[in-house]
């Protein structure tokens, strides 16, 4: 096991939190990206724009930071000259992905972000099922993609 991954991913996840929390304690404001960003692109201005496009703009720099820093903290790669890496399935499926992604969070009311760390933080039974149907659902897909199409 690689400590240093999981001290990362334990860092990365005690961040989060104290940004739910913070959003939350400060504007009463449920820090769901899909909810940030749909706010702050697709409904009329109410005067709350500035705080989420610094949240959105925080999620973009925070990353580019540490790969200036150090390089190594952002990369999920597995090979030290990338940072990302190539999209495994290519860049047509990625595409695919993000819209059904998309369609999901509007379906769902929501994503991954607002259900799984703010809604079961407030204990919302909604939530709970979101968060079991978004976990049950990639279960599924990345079996089909693995042992049935073989990606």
């Amino acid at each position: 096991m690689d400590i240093g991954a999981s001290l990362s991913g334990l860092v990365g996840g005690i961040l989060i939190g104290l940004s739910a929390i913070w959003l939350m304690g400060s504007l009463g404001r449920i820090a769901g990206i899909s909810g940030i960003l749909s706010g702050l692109l697709l409904e009329r201005p109410r005067g709350d724009s500035a705080w989420r496009l610094a949240f959105l703009l925080g999620l973009v720099s925070g990353p580019m930071v540490l790969m200036l820093l150090g390089g190594e903290l952002g990369n999920v790669a597995g090979a030290p000259d990338e940072v990302i890496g190539t999209p495994a399935g290519g860049v047509g499926s990625m595409v695919i992905a993000g819209l059904l992604v998309g369609v999901g969070t509007g379906i769902g009311s929501g994503c991954t972000s607002g259900h799984g760390v703010c809604g079961l933080a407030r204990l919302s039974p909604r939530s709970l099922v979101a968060t079991l149907t978004f976990l049950g659902v990639a279960m599924v897909t990345v079996f089909i993609m693995r042992h049935v199409l073989g990606g």
